[in-house]
């Protein structure tokens, strides 16, 4: 395993924690944010049901690049719901957390410090999507998860991550 170095010429140390939706990501961010006080990036803020996987340009330019520069970053965050979220603003910190689908994938390997993979059986994600969403979400969790299987087989992120961890026990 690797230390959780900033890769050179990066000034914010970003740990990528990525798995399937449902797989325990944002609980496992939530629990290091509280242990570490940091900020986190949610892939969600980029991602939609329309487009889960082919947002993360977007995340490279108006997130990555900047924090890598020891700039602020500033994004509007997708729209999930009714209500239009606010533009976010992150500053640059010694650490900082980018949670979610493909957290870990290739295009954000020069900025990441430590990649973590959390593997969650797929019967559990979308148990676990359909209790948060209610059944009526259950068909949008199934394709979503087929869609993130096109991303683990071409980028395979679990050979990679620095660390794996059971998502199927709570963190």
């Amino acid at each position: 395993m690797s230390a959780c170095v900033a890769p050179p010429d990066v000034e914010t140390r970003i740990v990528g924690i990525d798995g399937h939706g449902g797989a325990g990501k944002s609980t496992l961010a939530e629990r290091v944010q509280g242990v570490l006080g940091t900020q986190v990036i949610h892939t969600d803020d980029f991602a939609s049901w329309d487009n889960p996987i082919n947002w993360w340009p977007l995340l490279v330019k108006r997130v990555l690049i900047p924090l890598a520069a020891g700039r602020p970053a500033t994004f509007q965050p997708t729209q999930w719901g009714a209500t239009k979220p606010d533009l976010i603003t992150l500053q640059p910190e010694q650490l900082t957390i980018l949670e979610g689908v493909t957290a870990i994938r290739s295009a954000f390997g020069p900025y990441l410090a430590l990649k973590i993979w959390v593997e969650t059986p797929r019967e559990l994600c979308i148990e676990r999507g359909v209790a948060r969403d209610g059944e009526e979400a259950r068909e949008q969790w199934e394709r979503g998860f087929d869609a993130e299987n096109g991303y683990v087989a071409r980028e395979q992120p679990h050979t990679h991550a620095d660390i794996v961890v059971d998502g199927r026990q709570a963190f």
